[in-house]
């Protein structure tokens, strides 16, 4: 075989075998032996291929797992860029996994994983390594994936009597469980919405959309629910500027309490938040962690205000709240998340025992962006002893352990 379609060979297959378990998940054939042996593979690959087939690799798992990303663009009026930006992902992550290519040695390339594993580009987060043995027999903590790294580079320092041996260490790295995770004590309907991304804010859609809530939330409560909650932005206006809208919703939160995501401006600002309607009075959870390039541009202040008026008609100016916000629902606290925030380590921090997450996943329809958030969130999840109770627009509705 040709050494260079060899080369290419070997880094496509790296990246499948990188990738295969979010496939897995999205047509429901996760199995975790596989997913084991595919994830061990696929790091064993990345220690010892040639450095070229590095660079194939990477690109490829930008591909993967990110082709979706540009699908958003074409609500900001820019839809040309999908495959420009589709492509940019296979650059970003060919960049990302390059200091493997500067060395054919399997414990520098290991040292070099391992410090991948904390860097996220552009602040973008959802390329975790230890995600790949989310549903695996291998755990998800660092010192698991320093275990991983040490099985597999070490036996290329050692003699053949000796060479596998350190595959020893990969009893380390088994899963022996997480910490307890439970079910909060309230009874919680969790509703997924079918709102296109292209009719949402359309206004001839509004009244009934509006309409649709309603009755959801009104079949809550004849359903003997204490909580409902809705998708991020399901009400798809300034939710803080309709008088009307807010009291009729403080009016049924006497009988059940609510979750709904929607719009906020204050002082000229703009806010994606959560809205908690409990007992005649409403609460208002601002987000914390931005999307980057859909929510803020994370690029030097000389570059942000081009991007945004260029590519994002203006639109990715949202301004974030200081800190996490929690509802206290009868009694329960529960901990706020807005989407890509249910995916980042900042929501799990302090004393969270159950987090309520809401989403639009309609940006990215269809695709695997709903999979892999919900991989992620059960990767967070896990680690962090959290139930996850997850309201989405399109897909990914569901209570996540």
């Amino acid at each position: 075989m040709n050494k260079t379609i060899q080369t290419i060979l070997l880094g496509i297959l790296t990246a499948l075998l990188f990738s295969a378990f979010i496939y897995f998940a999205q047509y429901n054939l996760t199995n975790k032996l596989v997913n084991t042996i595919f994830g061990l593979s696929a790091l064993g690959l990345f220690l010892y291929i040639p450095k070229r087939s590095v660079l194939v690799a990477g690109f490829f798992i930008g591909l993967l797992w990110f082709y979706w990303i540009g699908y958003s663009f074409k609500y900001q009026g820019v839809g040309y860029m999908t495959p420009i930006i589709t492509f940019s992902f296979g650059i970003i992550y060919l960049l990302f996994f390059s200091p493997l290519y500067f060395t054919n040695k399997a414990y520098l390339r290991a040292i070099f994983l391992f410090i991948l594993s904390f860097i996220q580009p552009f602040d973008w987060n959802w390329l975790q390594i230890e995600l790949i043995f989310v549903d695996s027999y291998i755990g998800v903590y660092k010192y698991q994936l320093i275990a991983v790294l040490l099985a597999l580079s070490l036996p290329s320092l050692l003699n053949k009597k000796l060479r596998y041996i350190p595959l020893l260490l990969l009893f380390i790295a088994f899963n022996y469980g997480y910490p307890p995770q439970k079910d909060a004590p309230l009874k919680i309907k969790l509703v997924q919405t079918h709102i296109k991304q292209e009719d949402k804010w359309k206004r001839e859609n509004l009244y009934p959309t509006v309409e649709m809530i309603f009755k959801e939330i009104n079949k809550a409560k004849d359903e003997g629910y204490d909580l409902v909650v809705l998708p991020e932005s399901v009400f798809p206006i300034f939710m803080n500027r309709n008088k009307l809208l807010l009291n009729r919703l403080l009016e049924l939160s006497k009988d059940i309490n609510i979750i709904a995501g929607s719009l906020l401006i204050e002082n000229s600002m703009h806010y994606n938040v959560a809205y908690l309607f409990t007992h005649g009075r409403y609460k208002i959870a601002k987000k914390l962690v931005l999307v980057p390039f859909g929510e803020y541009i994370p690029l030097p202040k000389f570059a942000q205000k081009f991007i945004n008026d260029t590519f994002f008609s203006g639109a990715s100016d949202f301004v974030t709240a200081d800190k996490p916000t929690d509802f206290i629902i009868d009694g329960v606290k529960f901990r706020n998340a807005i989407c890509y925030e249910a995916t980042c380590q900042e929501i799990y921090d302090g004393d969270v025992s159950y987090v309520i997450a809401i989403s639009n996943n309609a940006w990215f329809a269809p695709s695997i962006e709903p999979t892999l958030q919900n991989l992620l969130m059960k990767y967070y999840a896990r680690k962090n002893g959290v139930t996850i109770y997850h309201s989405a627009n399109y897909k990914g509705t569901g209570i996540i352990k």
